[in-house]
């Protein structure tokens, strides 16, 4: 009878030591810094995020920045000030948010670098993002394939865009569509009028559109008066958006003068649109639900001290360390697909993107 009386006082205890630790885990503030709140990929991330979180019982604290360091800076203070257990950040800059991890790291708190990598600091535990060696891979491979070099056509006139340099995915990207594209602008298949190739000549600060569109006007008036443009490596649809707009400012996009082969990455809906009517080749798809969810599943598995789930530890080094790495599949949507990838997984409703 004592016995039995100990089994269930201790059963007891352990159930209440359980409920307590699930209670903890669960009421845990989580602190979400994103970079912008204009652009629909970055609304869907942050919902995405917060849902996932709160059906795991956690409360959230999502802050967009409107692509100001300062802003973001500040945010994230406010974070570590309010208690967060983890934060996620997606960094406006990689390299300008390392001053304020170090207050994070000094009192406990693990940082997950969301889709862009945090540079430059060993205060950043996790990062969580898509393939973007291979998001840069299927871009060119849509060039390769829609001018038809893999069939031994050209050579084609190609000019190249890149994103932010201080963006370290911009640096995967152009280095993932680089290996497909250099091979045949050394054969002479594709020709780059305005010699422009160095990453630090094609990138785009902050990746504004409207930059892209006044380096696009640039380029058509010095180097293509007499030649016509055959593709664009643009690296996301907000730089395709501005280039489209200098081209059907010079007359492509008329039957005489189709539109280039313009690549683009995040699916937006207005791009989606373009790619329908013509304007656009291809986008990059990166379902942000993926993505979300596995930072979501991150953040459990740190807060419950269980192992975190990632699946690369040596491909991502910050400049400080290799960071320990969930990699998503991203996937390549041109006219042919559109519908599948994005209306009939429900990551769309069909009148957003008609």
């Amino acid at each position: 009878m004592k016995m039995r009386k100990t089994l269930t006082t201790t059963l007891a205890t352990i159930a209440l030591a359980t409920i307590a630790h699930c209670t903890y885990a669960a009421g845990e503030l989580i602190g979400i810094a994103l970079p912008n709140k204009t652009e629909a990929r970055w609304i869907m991330d942050g919902n995405n995020i917060v849902n996932n979180l709160k059906s795991k019982g956690y409360k959230t604290d999502l802050q967009y920045s409107t692509y100001d360091v300062p802003t973001q800076i500040s945010q994230i203070e406010n974070m570590i000030t309010a208690g967060a257990k983890v934060l996620i950040i997606s960094p406006v800059d990689g390299a300008t948010v390392s001053n304020v991890l170090k207050k994070a790291k000094q009192k406990g708190i693990k940082v997950i670098s969301y889709d862009k990598l945090i540079m430059k600091t060993n205060d950043v535990d996790y990062y969580a993002t898509f393939d973007n060696y291979q998001v840069g891979v299927l871009q060119g491979t849509s060039i390769v394939n829609k001018l038809g070099l893999n069939t031994g056509k050209g050579p084609f006139n190609i000019e190249l865009f890149a994103g932010s340099l201080d963006d370290n995915n911009a640096h995967m990207f152009n280095a993932g569509a680089m290996s497909v594209l250099n091979p045949y602008i050394s054969k002479g298949k594709l020709v780059v009028r305005s010699k422009q190739t160095a990453l630090s000549k094609v990138a785009t600060l902050r990746w504004e559109g409207a930059t892209a569109q006044a380096r696009m006007d640039n380029l058509l008036s010095a180097f293509y008066g007499g030649y016509r443009l055959d593709a664009v490596l643009a690296p996301n649809d907000n730089l395709a958006t501005g280039i489209i707009s200098s081209l059907k400012g010079v007359g492509y996009g008329r039957a005489n003068k189709p539109m280039p082969v313009i690549t683009g990455q995040d699916a937006q809906p207005a791009n989606v649109k373009a790619i329908i009517r013509g304007d656009q080749t291809s986008t990059v798809f990166k379902d942000t639900r993926l993505l979300a969810s596995a930072a979501a599943e991150m953040v459990d598995a740190i807060v419950k001290g269980k192992t975190v789930p990632v699946n690369n530890t040596t491909s991502y080094n910050n400049a400080s360390k290799i960071v320990a790495t969930y990699l998503v599949k991203p996937t390549l949507v041109d006219k042919n697909n559109w519908d599948a990838v994005l209306i009939k997984s429900g990551y769309y409703k069909a009148n957003q993107v008609k």
